[in-house]
C-alpha cells in the first residue's frame, strides 16, 4: 500500500459521493489481438458492451510497470511539490469546471506531439517511462481500430486510424491516482467515488491499471458491474465520437471508478481523438440503403467544447441527436 504524505484535498471529502459495492462481472469479452477472428470479436464486443479486454497486445510489460513506478513516485511526493506541477497538467479532486469532484489526483497531458511539458517533473518520467509507453499504446490504438475497420468491412481500413495518426490529432494521455481512504469509507460502509459515471467523448480509449479493483461499467439493462483488474492487459472503450461515426452501431460505454479502501489504484489512459476541425458524422459505408444518420454533423472542437462545459454524467450526445429532445 502506498501512503500519501497528504491525500488530495481531504478537507473537501464531504462533497465526494459514496457508492455500494457491486457484483464482479465475469462476462467481459476477452480478445486475443492475434486471434484470426479478432476483427469479428472486436466488433461484436463493441456492439454489445462498448468495452472489452485485450490480451496478447504486444506492449512490453516493462513499459507498464516502469511508468506505474514513476507515477507512484510522483504522486507520493509532498503536496507542495505536486502543486508545482499544476501548470503542467497536475490536478486533484476537481473534474471539469462544473462542480464534479472525486477522490482522485491526476496528470493530464497532450499525447500529440511530444510531451515536453513533463520534463519539469522528472527527466526520467518524460524521456523514458511516459514516451515509451505512449508510443507503444498509440501503435496499439492504430492496430485496434484498423482491425475494427476490417470487421466492419470499412474501405479503406485506415478511415479511423488516420484520424489518430494525424499530426493534429487531439489525443491525450492521463495518469489517474486513487489513494485509499479507509477512515472515510469505514464511516459509511461504502466506497468513495473516485471518478463519477461518464462516457469518453473521443474515438477510443485504451486503459491499463495496476492490480487494484475499482473500474465499473454500466450494462445495457442499466446494471452497474465491477470489472476484475488485470495489470497485464488493456481495456478498450468505445467513445462518443465512434458511436456517431458508426451511426449508433457501436455504443460508447458509461463507466466510473470507485476507490479501494486499502490500496491505491493507478490508471493510465490513452484517449485517441481526431483533429479539432474534423467533422464527426456517420460513415456512409456503415449505413444501409435509405438509412438516415441519427446525429447532426459537428466538428470535434464543437463536441469537445460541449463535453467540457457539461456535467460529467450528462448525456452529451443527446444534444446532437436528430430526433430526441436534447437533455443534460
Amino acid at each position: 500500500m502506498v501512503v500519501l504524505s497528504q491525500p488530495p484535498a481531504l478537507e473537501h471529502c464531504s462533497l465526494i459521493k459514496t457508492c455500494k459495492p457491486t457484483c464482479v462481472f465475469t462476462g467481459i469479452p476477452v480478445i486475443d489481438l492475434r486471434d484470426p477472428e479478432a476483427k469479428t470479436l472486436i466488433v461484436k464486443a463493441c456492439e454489445e458492451y462498448g468495452f472489452f479486454k485485450l490480451i496478447n497486445h504486444g506492449v512490453p510489460m516493462e513499459f507498464m510497470t516502469r511508468l506505474e513506478a514513476e507515477a507512484l513516485s510522483f504522486f507520493n511526493l509532498p503536496q507542495s511539490d505536486k502543486d508545482k506541477a499544476t501548470p503542467f497538467g497536475y490536478g486533484s479532486n476537481k473534474i471539469g469546471p462544473n462542480g464534479d469532484v472525486g477522490w482522485i489526483e491526476y496528470l493530464l497531458v497532450n499525447a500529440n506531439p511530444q510531451l515536453t511539458s513533463l520534463k519539469t517533473l522528472s527527466e526520467n518520467f518524460c524521456s523514458y517511462a511516459v514516451n515509451d509507453y505512449i508510443l507503444a499504446v498509440k501503435r496499439l490504438a492504430f492496430e485496434v481500430v484498423e482491425i475494427m475497420a476490417d470487421g466492419l468491412e470499412i474501405e479503406p481500413r485506415n478511415v479511423l486510424s488516420r484520424l489518430l495518426r494525424d499530426e493534429k490529432s487531439d489525443s491525450c494521455f492521463r495518469l489517474n491516482h486513487y489513494p485509499p481512504c479507509p477512515q472515510l469509507q469505514a464511516l459509511s460502509g461504502r466506497n468513495l467515488i473516485g471518478f463519477g459515471e461518464h462516457t469518453d467523448p473521443q474515438i477510443i480509449s485504451i486503459l491499463r491499471s495496476n492490480n487494484t479493483s475499482g473500474l465499473q461499467i454500466c450494462l445495457r439493462d442499466r446494471t452497474w458491474v465491477s470489472v476484475p483488474p488485470d495489470q497485464t492487459s488493456f481495456f478498450i472503450s468505445v467513445g462518443d465520437a465512434l458511436q456517431v461515426m458508426s451511426n449508433g452501431r457501436l455504443r460508447s460505454v458509461r463507466h466510473r471508478v470507485l476507490t479501494d479502501s486499502m490500496k491505491s489504484r493507478v490508471s493510465m489512459i490513452y484517449f485517441g481523438g481526431p483533429p479539432m476541425s474534423e467533422k464527426i458524422v456517420a460513415l456512409p459505408c456503415l449505413m444501409a440503403k435509405g438509412e438516415e444518420s441519427l446525429y447532426k454533423e459537428f466538428t470535434w472542437w464543437e463536441y469537445k467544447t460541449c463535453a467540457y462545459n457539461s456535467r460529467l454524467g450528462a448525456n452529451r450526445l443527446g444534444l446532437f441527436e436528430k430526433t430526441a429532445n436534447a437533455s443534460l
